[in-house]
């Protein structure tokens, strides 16, 4: 398993000096040693609203939101990303978990074609700052920004502050960055994922979170080829890729495992395909995803994990 020291964490010089041993427990406890990123993504109940929690092919135990911390504290994830009051109301009953706080979000109600998007940050770093003062085991903060949007400016001028901020406290920072408004005409093309991961560098970002690029046309490179240049792009920032809507779990950890060893990902970014899942199911699955992100292990070891029958855990 890929392990790295306490010396071997790059702190920015953006964290003051008397923070820096902070956010190296924090960067520590985010990849949980290994200086990858297992996000559970949680956010999308202001993102997606109720459709991704009750309905078909959806596992009934999602529709009561405790489920995701359930999730978050029997599996293994590097952290649980979700809103500041939806992590205030479970928090207490699951101290344990690493907890990376949205700083911003918006519905899916109002489409692009009607407006370019806008994500506003709902609270300022103090409140976050309070619930860590309280106890609350907040190691970073999340964002996103929509490129190509009208608001693209006021959402990089947000996130580059915060990053400041964060920094400055000792607390890590995962920017969302997707191209998405009437000026883009294909979101997922490999150029503007790449230039995405670039702008998440020069915010200053710790990891960014992008969506998997899909060659088109007269490009043939597979879609985690694709992603090694937005991963070099991304420089010492690390790419994750978010993963999507439920697929079978043979083919999310073939897709993993493609983008960590083909397409230079440090992570990945799973909300949907985790939590949609019974309580057991979903376990298994970050313990299979965590193999491959943490632990390296091969698709079929993976599978077998999430199958009951491989054993795999931290310790």
């Amino acid at each position: 398993m890929p392990t790295i020291t306490r010396d071997e964490v790059r702190v920015p010089v953006d964290v003051l000096p008397e923070e820096r041993e902070t956010y190296i427990d924090n960067y520590l406890k985010a990849t949980r040693g290994t200086g990858r990123l297992m996000l559970f993504a949680c956010d999308q109940k202001i993102e997606h609203l109720n459709k991704d929690f009750y309905g078909e092919g959806i596992d009934i135990s999602d529709a009561e939101p405790e489920h995701l911390f359930k999730i978050g504290s029997q599996g293994i994830c590097g952290v649980l990303a979700g809103q500041r009051g939806l992590i205030a109301q479970y928090a207490a009953d699951y101290p344990d978990i690493n907890y990376l706080v949205k700083m911003n979000s918006k519905t899916n109600l109002v489409k692009t074609a009607q407006e370019d998007p806008y994500s506003p940050q709902l609270y300022d770093l103090d409140a976050v700052l309070a619930m860590r003062a309280a106890g609350v085991n907040i190691v970073g903060l999340g964002y996103t920004i929509y490129l190509g949007s009208e608001y693209e400016a006021t959402m990089m001028a947000e996130a580059g502050e915060l990053i400041a901020q964060a920094h400055a406290n000792g607390l890590l920072v995962v920017l969302w960055i997707y191209p998405r408004g009437k000026a883009v005409t294909a979101e997922k093309d490999p150029d503007l994922i790449a230039g995405a991961a670039g702008v998440a560098l020069c915010l200053g970002a710790d990891f960014v979170k992008v969506n998997p690029p899909k060659p088109e046309g007269d490009d043939t490179r597979t879609p985690a080829e694709a992603l090694k240049i937005a991963s070099m792009a991304a420089g010492r920032t690390g790419l994750v890729c978010a993963g999507g809507s439920t697929v079978d779990a043979k083919t999310f950890l073939t897709q993993l495992w493609d983008q960590i060893h083909v397409g230079g990902a440090c992570g990945n970014a799973t909300g949907r395909n985790i939590h949609q899942r019974s309580l057991d199911e979903a376990v298994r699955l970050t313990k299979a995803i965590s193999a491959i992100t943490l632990a390296d292990y091969s698709v079929e070891d993976a599978l077998a994990v999430f199958n009951g029958e491989k054993e795999f855990s931290l310790d």
